[in-house]
């Protein structure tokens, strides 16, 4: 794949032989951030689970300390109570039968869907729409909580919630901030990125789990990271 002349000026940053301590990667991702917009900052993480076997799936949430510099549009499927709730919270949205109806008609002008678990059976006619943009409620992902709980989830959807799952390489993928952020805050929602992905390890992996690391901005060169200093990260 040819690059341009701007990514060729900002891999010459990098020494592609080394394995970066995760600070001076998150320091080096900044600076090579060459983009006109503010770009995000990713972790690509190699496993040593095996996508092909059902108990080695990893799947999880990261909610980021220091949010993922975005505004995040929140919609909340809920009935009686759990509607003034939601809306004390934040929520952007509250998915009412029309809001459904818009839905199957393709409107999807948000980022995020919680749900209740009593309004489940209506919204389970979205799967064909929501299903294949990663925007479905479900138990597994802790979008479907109860009504008691929902001001805690659409508050931590707004701060920044990072679903994560393995790819069909061994792979999971994540943001963790933008270039613009402190490198400390950065640091930080990378510690707790990776202890998300530590805590979600599948009892059936054996052998190393994490085995190896690169971080990288949007439209940036990977920067390879320290595997073991890596997987020992721990959020402030």
């Amino acid at each position: 794949m040819a690059h341009g002349k701007r990514y060729l000026e900002t891999l010459k940053l990098v020494d592609r032989e080394k394995s970066y301590l995760p600070s001076e990667a998150v320091a080096l991702a900044r600076r090579t951030s060459d983009t006109k917009f503010d770009a995000s900052v990713e972790i690509h993480l190699r496993t040593g689970a095996d996508p092909k076997h059902a108990e080695q799936q990893v799947r999880g949430v990261a909610l980021m300390p220091h949010g993922l510099g975005k505004t995040v549009r929140v919609l909340v499927f809920a009935q009686g109570d759990a509607v003034r709730r939601a809306q004390q919270a934040g929520a952007d949205y509250i998915g009412d039968d029309e809001t459904i109806k818009r839905i199957e008609d393709g409107w999807v002008d948000f980022d995020i869907a919680i749900a209740t678990p009593d309004m489940m059976a209506k919204v389970g006619r979205l799967g064909r729409v929501l299903g294949r943009r990663g925007l479905m409620p479900s138990t597994r992902s802790g979008t479907v909580v109860p009504a008691e709980d929902i001001a805690k989830a659409v508050g931590d959807a707004r701060k920044g919630r990072v679903e994560f799952r393995l790819d069909r390489t061994g792979v999971i993928h994540g943001v963790v901030g933008r270039a613009s952020f402190d490198e400390d805050k950065l640091l930080d929602n990378l510690a707790t990125f990776v202890e998300a992905v530590n805590q979600a390890k599948p009892a059936g992996v054996k052998g190393q789990y994490l085995r190896s690391a690169t971080v990288a901005t949007a439209m940036g060169p990977g920067i390879k990271l320290d595997v073991p200093a890596t997987a020992s990260l721990k959020p402030r």
